[in-house]
Order: structure tokens, then sequence, then C-alpha cells
């Protein structure tokens, strides 16, 4: 087969791998750039496909990153359904399973994370979905018709916006999840025992703090027993538990592994010609002081096109501060820093539970906000954050309208 040379080969072909093309050229205008991705698919973005794709506010041709044109008028080549079996540091060489070879100067691993699976007893049982990705979408898109059940486990991001989507296009809708409330890592516990009620009133079943112990089918259905002795039958069964880095390419190639891919400062590994950016990159969150990996949309944004410039030649550390955000039914929010439940927190609102900001604080000093149906205060909350300052409730009342 093949062996091909690149100045540049990007493994990932989601928004980390796209944004880099964008940032190599925008300090390289001709080195040679080969985008490998595992999907068919253009790289698109992901947050539509438990938001706007439901809501009506986008068509599926809207959420693709760019055109075919775009990355041929930028010089990138692109190998879509194609994964990368191996990565060989020492002779600067990735292997993918179609027996093709590519020489590289640079390399970004862009691999993202790869949906946690449940290892209860039928577990692997076909047409269960663990939702994560386009092809996962229009699945459950062409399988949700009004009137069908649909079962979630998972409390988290992907649980609380999913089973909101699929309750708005009329489905029968129950929740199980293993956290006495919803988004316990983000939310404070009286928003999300607000958020968990307003989930209840909208007809929702939630089973908080149970688990599924095993799914069995019967007929086209899906039976879950879960720990506390529950058996739900649904049409549909979605799992989102999360996701684990994608880190098995940087394994093999050596390369040092933190709770993820050690990326440096730079977003460099510990081979200085391997760069990682997106959910797989473990790296220096300047602002914070601390080592971390973040899983969303944000980051692989403007962390992919930083590596991208880094990787031909600008060296400049990233100091970013990405943000996220959600929406449950008539609730969305931003929020930007640490926003940890474990952390201290002081609930600014104007409508208790619905509108305001929710800082979070450790010995004082905000480590992250929450602006909860406020919105585009996101740069107020970062310069928040930087200054650093230990504030106290009455510092922080209305210090974010």
């Amino acid at each position: 087969m093949a062996e091909l040379a690149y100045r540049y080969v990007i493994v990932g072909g989601g928004l980390a791998g796209a944004s880099a093309v964008e940032g190599i050229r925008e300090k390289d205008a001709d080195g040679s750039i080969l985008l490998v991705g595992s999907e068919h698919h253009l790289p698109y973005d992901r947050p539509p496909l438990t938001k706007k794709l439901w809501f009506g506010k986008k068509k599926v041709e809207d959420i693709f990153l760019h055109d075919r044109e775009y990355y041929a008028s930028h010089g990138a080549d692109l190998a879509l359904g194609t994964r990368v079996i191996q990565v060989d540091a020492r002779r600067r060489t990735v292997a993918d399973n179609q027996g093709n070879t590519y020489r590289y100067d640079k390399l970004l691993l862009a691999t993202g994370g790869i949906p946690r699976s449940l290892e209860i007893p039928g577990g692997d049982l076909a047409g269960i979905c663990h939702y994560r990705y386009l092809d996962d979408y229009l699945k459950t898109r062409a399988e949700a018709a009004p009137g069908k059940s649909a079962l979630v486990i998972g409390g988290g991001f992907i649980g609380s916006e999913i089973a909101a989507a699929l309750t708005i296009n009329q489905l029968e809708v129950t929740m199980v999840y293993p956290e006495p409330y919803l988004v316990e890592r983000v939310f404070p516990e009286h928003l999300g025992r607000a958020l968990q009620d307003l989930y209840r009133a909208r007809g929702i079943t939630i089973e908080a703090g149970d688990a599924p112990a095993s799914f069995e089918k019967s007929g086209d259905r899906f039976v879950t027993h879960t720990r506390n002795g529950k058996r739900i039958e649904s049409d549909i069964l979605l799992v989102g538990v999360g996701i684990l880095p994608a880190v098995h390419l940087a394994q093999s190639a050596g390369l040092a592994m933190e709770n993820g891919i050690a990326v440096n400062e730079l977003l460099q590994t510990s081979d200085p010609g391997i760069y990682a950016a997106g959910d797989n990159a473990f790296f220096p969150y300047q602002a914070l002081g601390q080592r971390t990996r973040i899983e969303h949309w944000d980051n692989a944004l403007n962390q992919g096109k930083h590596a991208g410039r880094n990787m031909a030649g600008l060296r400049e550390p990233f100091t970013y501060m990405p943000y996220f955000f959600s929406d449950l039914f008539e609730f969305g929010y931003e929020a930007v820093g640490d926003v940890n439940s474990k952390l201290e927190t002081f609930a600014d609102w104007r409508k208790e539970n619905d509108t305001g900001v929710i800082y979070y604080l450790s010995d004082g000093k905000v480590r992250g906000a929450m602006m909860c149906n406020v919105w585009e205060k996101v740069e107020d909350a970062r310069e928040l954050i930087q200054q650093g300052r230990r504030m106290t409730p009455e510092d922080l009342r209305g210090a974010i309208r």
C-alpha cells in the first residue's frame, strides 16, 4: 500500500483536528497536511446532537464545520472513515487500517474520547446507543417517534440534554442514574434538585440513586433491570455515562500519560514532535494553576487551533480559559473555570434556581462561575477568576449582571 510524507499529520476528525488545520495555515501557508478521521462524515459540531438538531433550529447539513472545498483550498488531504492503528514515534510514521503509512514532521493526536460502556450483563446488546456521534443522532432520530418510550442511562451533561430533547419531541422518557440529583458533578445541590423537579414536572420519570444491573431484549423492546429492583421496558435505550480519553495510540507510542495524554504549555507531548489537543489532552490550565483535562466544545476549538499554530512554529503557551454551555428545557447556562460542586458555592439569584450567577470558590477566591439564563457574561467571569482575589458574598452580589 501507499507510503506518503506530510509536514503535518492530524489524527482525529473532530473539532480539535479541524481547528488545527486553520491554526496551521495561520502560520504556514504551504506545508502539506493530512487529516485522518475514523468517522465517514466531514468534521462537525457535536453540541447540536443533543440540542439544536432536536429543536428544529439546525439541520444536519448545518453542523459540518466546513465543506470539502474548504479543506482542498487549505491544502489539507482528508482520509475519512480511516483508523490510525499505530504511531511509530521513532520513525515518525503513522499506519492506518487500510495498510497505508504516512511520514510526518509534526503530529497532532486529536483523538477525543470514547463513550464509556457498562460492564453488566447485556451491556453489549445490539441496538444500545452510547450516544456521542452523528450516526447516533441519525439512528435515534429515526426511531424517536412521538409516543415511543426511551430510557436514558446517566444524569450528567449528555443524559440531561438528550432526555430534555426527547421529551420535547413527545417521547416518554425515563432516566436512571446513581447520583442523588441531576448533573451532581457541577450543580450545587439546591439547583440540581430544583432542575430534577422541573424534569419530573415535564413528565420525565427519574430513578435517581439507582443504576442498571442488566439489559435484555423482549421482542423489539429493551428490558432494563436496576440495582434497586426496578424493571423498565423501553423502545430506545441510550447510555450517556461519560467518556474515556482515547489514548491507546499515545500509550503504544510510549508517550507520557496522566489523566489523558500529558502535554506541556505548548501542547507538546513528551515527544516534542507530537502534540495533543481536545478531550484527550491533560494540560496546564494556566488561569487556575493546575493540570486538567476538559471535554467541552470550546476547549477543543481553541486548543486544536493553538496546537496547529505551535506545530507550525508559533511556540506560545496555551492560556485560554474555555467555557461550556447547556440547554435544559427553559434553563440554559454558560460556565467557565472550575465549576466543581465540591467547591464552596455562592448563588447570586435574581430568580431562585432560574436566573442568576453561581460562583465556585476556594479559599475565598473565585475559581469558576456559572451564568444561569444570564448571557454574554463569560468574559466578565474570566476576569473575575483571573483577578485571584478573596471575595465575600457581599463582594460577589451583583459582581456579574
